[in-house]
């Protein structure tokens, strides 16, 4: 019997194929996870612009991020030799939401702890300042038939023409139409503007009796913070991040900017930790990656939310970090503490 010798194409076909299959498997093939890690730890002051600012700062205020990333196989597997990584499934971070409804929920609360954040600071330096809706926010699209008009994340700019600044002036425009009805939208989508014939869908009360006309939408109003007194403006360019946490970080970096002197003192100064209009610091999660990110950075200081204190110095210590970790409820307990802190030689 003669032996049957594989050619040298099939084989190199074959080899292809596997290869071609064992990248799929381990970069493209979706899992059912996230690996969280840490981000960055960033100067703030490039981030913030305020009229008139006092430019006295020798050091700087840091905001600190944590890195999530939806897993392929090859980040699991990294993750592993990564003692810094953490691994959840994804409905932990997601819930009942879709990776985009996510995204657009984030960058909302992103944005709401920047208001937050001139709120609290112009509150802190005395200066009167009042609340006007910017915009309105699409958070997510649960109506099959608008899917196509709308994407999470976007901006409702007008409605047949008219600017409407706040979700009842749009209730209040869409009462006069009629389930079934088109009305033209104009949208803004990752910066550029987006024009869509829209059909009017039927919106039910929270009672379930009463129907409206309405986009089958899910929006929400932004909130721009405008002060009373000439030349205080404030204003964020893009962060590029998303989350509520940085709100402590940049009241600091706004007060400092609004108030004589320098708030920094020469020091590295990096925290997390959300933030109200009276003040008042409230928790976060991953803090222990937010740690080890300002740290790489050579932060001097990190103001922690008190409930997070604990998980924050139990990752300190672990990486022997010098760092000085300090616990705060309060804006007030921040900038007290910044005040009697000595100068850097």
């Amino acid at each position: 019997m003669k032996q049957l010798k594989h050619r040298p194409g099939f084989r190199a076909t074959a080899y292809l194929f596997t290869f071609v299959v064992i990248v799929y498997v381990f970069v493209f093939m979706n899992t059912p996870y996230i690996v969280y890690q840490p981000g960055s730890a960033s100067e703030i002051a490039p981030m913030i612009k305020v009229e008139n600012a006092d430019p006295a700062e020798e050091g700087t205020f840091m905001m600190t991020t944590v890195s999530a990333s939806y897993a392929n196989v090859a980040l699991l597997v990294a993750s592993v030799f990564n003692s810094n990584s953490e691994v959840v499934r994804k409905e932990t971070r997601l819930g009942d939401k879709s990776e985009d409804e996510y995204a657009a929920e984030q960058v909302f609360y992103m944005n709401s702890s920047q208001s937050y954040s001139v709120q609290a600071a112009y509150h802190a330096a005395g200066i009167p300042y009042e609340d006007v809706v910017d915009y309105l926010y699409v958070f997510s699209v649960p109506v099959a038939s608008n899917k196509g008009q709308f994407q999470p994340g976007d901006r409702i700019i007008s409605v047949e023409g008219q600017k409407v600044p706040d979700p009842e002036a749009l209730s209040t425009l869409l009462s006069t139409k009629k389930i079934g009805d088109q009305v033209a939208v104009v949208l803004q989508r990752n910066g550029k503007e987006v024009k869509e014939k829209v059909t009017l869908v039927e919106i039910k009360d929270k009672e379930g009796t009463a129907v409206r006309p309405g986009f089958g939408v899910t929006i929400a109003a932004v909130q721009k913070v405008k002060p009373k007194e000439q030349g205080k403006a404030v204003s964020f360019v893009n962060t590029n991040v998303g989350g509520p946490s940085a709100g402590l970080m940049f009241t600091m970096e706004i007060y400092n900017r609004l108030t004589p002197g320098d708030l920094t003192k020469g020091h590295r100064v990096a925290g997390t930790g959300t933030i109200d209009a009276e003040g008042v610091v409230g928790a976060i999660g991953g803090v222990k990656h937010k740690i080890v990110a300002a740290d790489r950075e050579g932060a001097e200081i990190f103001f922690v939310p008190v409930k997070n204190y604990d998980e924050a110095k139990t990752k300190a210590d672990k990486i022997s970090t010098s760092m000085k970790l300090v616990p705060v409820s309060t804006l007030d307990e921040a900038l007290k503490y910044m005040e009697e802190l000595p100068v850097k030689p």
